[in-house]
């Protein structure tokens, strides 16, 4: 997605060791206003209110984009570990970003926090992920982007499709121009990268102006992004993760269980399995909990800078992977929010 999460994973890539690509490609006759889908669909706006005038305009004027076909065919995540997202995303650069953009938007990161129960942090770090505070939002046009994915990649053209339906829907909705809106290689947009979609089931107007706009307006990034956490479930004071010491082999069967949270910090400790305690650690630096035993948890195992690393993770973590299926991206955020309330706290 754009030149900051998923672009900035593709570049930091070699893909030497990839087999070769998915034989995915664009067509000689490229005009979509031909295919029988598209045709379908544009019958589905048209009948719900649309204007196919302008339906038509747009989707004849999008073009397959090859690059995308590409770029969803070797997904970065797939071969990084936790070691190459430390690299790429806990940047001193990007906490000083995070810290400028809090101070710019300190009120309305305190009513995001108020309202929904998200920290400013975690607010803080997604947006940073994904565009670096509004600096790196995609370059490709959304309708290109979907149109392609939607009518020129079989695996998931179902839903890119739904994704080019819902962009159209939007135009009226949230005053977006669908012919020249830039985005992700999936058609993500805005501050926080929200599918068409998710745009409209999450983002809100947040500063009240009748408009609700994630691509030129902050404040309703800011409190679509705390809405999303919020409608997933997440726990306002929960820990997200804590860092895990291991004994035995008892453990191994739980780091195979994935990431979302499926027995309690009792069945890991029968395993062999504890979370580092707070008690007497200094909380600011530490990533530690102490939890009732009955606190359902994942445990992880990642490859980073100074080896294997073992965590056991909250619903919350659960949570942030919603945003992303990825738990080197939780991990990510997770780690770039303490770092960004670490610098909230020290003397400016």
């Amino acid at each position: 997605m754009r030149r900051s999460y998923q672009a900035i994973l593709a570049a930091a890539l070699t893909f030497t060791s990839l087999p070769a690509l998915a034989e995915h490609t664009c067509p000689e006759n490229n005009d979509y206003l031909q295919r029988d889908l598209a045709k379908a669909m544009i019958r589905e706006l048209v009948a719900e209110g649309g204007d196919e005038a302008r339906i038509r305009q747009v989707l004849g004027s999008a073009q397959c984009q090859p690059k995308i076909l590409e770029s969803i065919a070797r997904p970065a995540e797939k071969t990084h570990t936790w070691a190459t997202y430390q690299k790429i995303f806990l940047q001193e650069s990007r906490v000083q970003k995070a810290v400028e953009f809090s101070l710019e938007h300190a009120d309305t990161l305190a009513r995001a926090e108020q309202t929904y129960g998200v920290p400013r942090e975690i607010i803080l770090a997604i947006i940073g992920v994904e565009t670096r505070y509004g600096q790196h939002m995609g370059t490709y046009r959304v309708v290109d982007a979907l149109a392609t994915l939607g009518f020129d990649y079989p695996p998931r053209a179902s839903f890119f499709r739904k994704q080019l339906k819902a962009l159209f829907e939007l135009e009226q909705k949230a005053h977006i121009d669908a012919d020249a809106i830039t985005g992700s290689y999936a058609g993500a947009m805005g501050y926080g990268q929200f599918i068409p979609t998710s745009y409209q089931a999450y983002a809100v107007d947040f500063d009240n102006d009748g408009i609700t706009d994630l691509v030129n307006n902050p404040v309703d990034a800011i409190g679509s992004v705390a809405n999303y956490f919020h409608e997933h479930r997440w726990q306002p004071g929960q820990p997200v993760a804590a860092r895990a010491r291991v004994e035995g082999n008892g453990y191994q069967p739980l780091t195979k269980k994935g990431y979302k949270p499926s027995f309690t910090l009792d069945r890991a400790g029968q395993a062999g399995v504890t979370a580092i305690s707070c008690q007497g650690s200094g909380v600011t630096s530490e990533y530690c909990f102490d939890l009732p035993g009955d606190t359902r948890v994942a445990l992880l195992d990642l490859e980073g800078l100074q080896g294997t690393e073992f965590w056991l993770a909250t619903d919350n973590f659960y949570v942030i992977t919603r945003y992303n299926h990825s738990r080197l991206y939780a991990m990510a955020v997770l780690q770039l929010s303490r770092d960004i309330a670490a610098a909230l706290e020290s003397p400016q």
